[in-house]
């Protein structure tokens, strides 16, 4: 079953980069306090995650602050490593939390796996973003089709 607006976040045991390697933490511990912009890319270095995706919150997370959201996350069914590799790569910063998904629990939970097998993903997670206030999600949009639309931080700003 896919979450949906009024639904509480799962609260799922995933992992960041820090700097003595992949740390733990909980989804409960992201995404359940404050009000929290989580969006989700099917993977890490893809086209469309790295040329449109995350560069659209990296380069407007000023503006999701200074409309009252605390914390800006992005998940993704990739380890830990490569998620801290693209947060450089993509000159993230402090800006944006990365979780690495990497068994995908998060996602299942969620209800939005994709089966990307077709081109050499594997699971992942379909491309959504999703407004959470102290762990309750209050908007959700998914991109069925593949582009980044709904998704997008722009459309998210336009929700906020």
């Amino acid at each position: 079953m896919t979450i949906s607006t009024g639904d509480n976040i799962p609260d799922i045991e995933l992992f960041t980069m820090g700097a003595q390697g992949p740390e733990k933490t909980t989804t409960g511990a992201v995404l359940g306090t404050g009000r929290v912009v989580l969006f989700a890319v099917p993977g890490a270095f893809t086209p469309g995650c790295s040329k449109v995706h995350l560069p659209g919150f990296v380069q407007q997370a000023a503006e999701l602050t200074g409309k009252g959201v605390d914390r800006i996350a992005c998940v993704s069914v990739n380890d830990a490593f490569v998620m801290g590799a693209w947060a450089e790569d993509q000159g993230v910063g402090e800006s944006i939390v990365m979780l690495a998904d990497g068994n995908g629990e998060f996602t299942e939970a969620m209800g939005l796996v994709m089966d990307g097998s077709g081109f050499g993903l594997g699971t992942r997670s379909k491309r959504y973003a999703a407004i959470i206030e102290d762990g309750v999600v209050t908007s959700i949009e998914v991109d069925e089709n593949g582009g980044v639309e709904v998704s997008a931080c722009s459309a998210v700003l336009d929700r906020l």
